[in-house]
């Protein structure tokens, strides 16, 4: 049995690692997806990619975007938010509150299982969430998924 005092201790430690997580991930950089696109902005190296099949968009489309993004570059219309990708993917979480907002966090950080692509029509992602009743001392966490787990400390 968990005294109380060691409760809160243990409930203090998993907000403030949780906390630590998110802070991280917040200023973590996004690596280049899996789109054959490579990040240097280089139209030439672009239109390479989509001429030998290095994308997953078909040829036509491929080098219309290439195009199109290049000619948004020379006008001065690229806006990548000042590289703050995943900060901005945090921000998604805002709406939600309490224990939705923290189990939101969990999976934009990477935690969970993620099914799916981008290029595929969609990404699902999984995390399981356990949330601690008020006043339990004692929690035992029996998984119902293969996904990781998050442990919600009781509401205050």
């Amino acid at each position: 049995m968990i005294s109380s005092r060691n409760f809160r201790l243990a409930k203090s430690a998993a907000c403030f690692g949780l906390a630590a997580l998110l802070s991280m991930a917040a200023t973590a950089q996004i690596a280049a997806g899996t789109t054959g696109i490579d990040t240097t902005g280089d139209a030439k190296s672009e239109m390479n990619a989509c001429l030998t099949g290095r994308t997953q968009q078909d040829r036509q489309t491929c080098m219309t975007e290439v195009r199109n993004a290049n000619a948004a570059k020379r006008a001065g219309k690229i806006d990548n938010a000042n590289g703050e990708f995943a900060a901005n993917a945090l921000k998604r979480c805002d709406v939600f509150k309490g224990e939705e907002q923290v189990a939101c966090q969990a999976r934009v950080v990477g935690y969970g299982k993620t099914d799916g692509s981008v290029a595929g029509g969609g990404a699902i992602r999984q995390v399981e969430t356990v949330v601690v009743p008020p006043g339990a001392t004692n929690v035992r966490v029996m998984p119902q998924t293969s996904s990781d787990i998050v442990v919600i400390p009781a509401p205050q």
